[in-house]
């Protein structure tokens, strides 16, 4: 018994029309993975590109004016040493660039660490409470506008010592940007929430960690992240007078022995792990705060 036939015909034109919209959407669907893998090709390329054309500027300016600044060639011949062997240690303060990074960063870690608690504790408290914001406000506005190494005299008059007065002054510079930006964040959050928690009659603690910290999240993460990047810098400026094993230290003895190949490697390192350290913040960020930024 054979099956029954339909009898409508087919209809050519219908056909060649789905023929043609399927061809469409495979080419709008190649465009599209083309236009994405140009994207990521060019988010390497370009600054491959781009540093590229800086070094070979570099170099023609090395080779026309011999004497100045030393050129990416001589700094790798002059450098050796220093680029391929970051791990040499003959004792006291000949190191290679890792154990003086390496010493720095701890420095930095510390620092930094209790100006981020000491930051987001007080900023909160300034968020929250009207009159202490008021009063401090001014005090905060012109001790944020201090440079790291006017605090250097100071703290080593109190401390007496190279190593807490190093930590001084990463603190003290580090924790203004963090304190306020905590403080705008906590000024933001929205009335809702507020409500919504004196509905539900939160402790203190509680209105603290449930909604006060996931709901300033982002904008206390922008203040870390520029808190990093100034205890870097503070660091750095700082070791170069403290003295000791630091990369600070080391760029000034490298100046002090004229040492110029030595001292554009260090600062390679020096940017480097600045851009690492605003990276690893700004990823913390994003984990906790679910990908959400500050406005």
């Amino acid at each position: 018994m054979t099956a029954p036939q339909s009898d409508t015909p087919a209809d050519p034109v219908a056909d060649h029309n789905q023929i043609l919209l399927a061809a469409a959407q495979a080419k709008q669907i190649a465009a599209s993975r083309r236009r994405k893998l140009a994207d990521k090709a060019g988010n390497y390329l370009m600054p491959l590109l781009t540093v590229s054309a800086l070094l070979l500027m570099w170099e023609a300016l090395g080779t026309a004016f011999p004497g100045g600044l030393p050129s990416p060639s001589m700094v790798l011949m002059d450098a050796q040493e220093l680029i391929f062997d970051p791990f040499y240690d003959r004792g006291g303060v000949d190191k290679g660039l890792f154990w003086h990074v390496l010493t720095s960063l701890s420095r930095v870690g510390i620092g930094f660490g209790l100006a981020a608690v000491c930051g987001v504790l007080l900023g909160a408290f300034l968020g929250t409470v009207d009159w202490a914001r008021k009063g401090t406000d001014p005090i905060i506005q012109v001790l944020r506008t201090v440079p790291p190494l006017a605090w250097l005299p100071i703290s080593l008059a109190a401390l007496r010592e190279a190593q807490p007065s190093a930590l001084f002054v990463i603190f003290i510079t580090s924790i203004w940007p963090i304190v306020i930006n905590t403080m705008v964040g906590v000024r933001n959050i929205p009335q809702d929430y507020v409500n919504v928690a004196k509905v539900l009659r939160l402790t203190p603690g509680e209105y603290f960690f449930k909604i006060m910290l996931p709901a300033a999240t982002p904008h206390i993460f922008t203040g870390l992240r520029i808190g990093v990047g100034m205890s870097w810098l503070a660091i750095v400026a700082s070791e170069m007078l403290l003295g000791g094993v630091g990369i600070g230290f080391f760029i000034w003895d490298q100046y002090n022995s004229s040492r110029m190949s030595d001292i554009i490697v260090a600062l390679v390192w020096v940017g480097l792990v600045g851009f690492v350290l605003d990276r690893m913040v700004a990823l913390v960020g994003q984990y906790v705060s679910r990908g959400t930024t500050a406005d």
